[in-house]
């Protein structure tokens, strides 16, 4: 996994958006959304706290995460994408498991996440990785009915 570099930040927001539009139907606002968090990030992000990485094979970007500082305690996990191209050989648990090093590291205390209910492979790596469900409930966004879900995890020692 590397640092974000030159084109990593629109490769993000356009393979979001493609992705995304193809296997879930959400619209153009979900590409402004993407959009709008890699801006933040790239504009106003503390070297110290926040982190993003793409996973790479060879010059084919294959994936992305982010971890950004949202208080004194606790890390946001933002952007999680696996290219279908790369899914199933262990690549999502170690970007996960990168993002929640870099966490501990910095001395956060906990991690939260925002997904929806149809992200089903996501979900069950959350859980497998410790974090608990502790919201859920049904909204419209992107064009589409959703289920929007927060989850949590401890930053204990591992």
């Amino acid at each position: 996994m590397h640092d974000l570099g030159p084109g990593d930040g629109g490769w993000i927001i356009s393979r979001h958006a493609e992705l995304y539009a193809q296997d879930e139907g959400y619209d153009q606002s979900f590409e402004a959304l993407v959009a709008g968090i890699v801006a933040e990030f790239l504009r106003t992000r503390d070297p110290i706290c926040d982190r993003a990485w793409i996973a790479r094979r060879g010059d084919e970007r294959l994936g992305s995460v982010f971890c950004v500082r949202e208080d004194e305690d606790t890390a946001r996990l933002r952007l999680f994408l696996l290219d279908p191209r790369a899914r199933g050989i262990g690549l999502g648990r170690r970007m996960l498991s990168a993002c929640l090093s870099h966490a501990r590291e910095r001395g956060f205390r906990r991690m939260v996440l925002w997904t929806h209910q149809s992200h089903g492979a996501a979900c069950a790596l959350y859980a497998s990785a410790g974090f608990r469900m502790t919201a859920e409930a049904p909204a419209r966004a992107f064009g589409c009915d959703v289920v929007d879900q927060t989850w949590e995890l401890d930053l204990g020692p591992e």
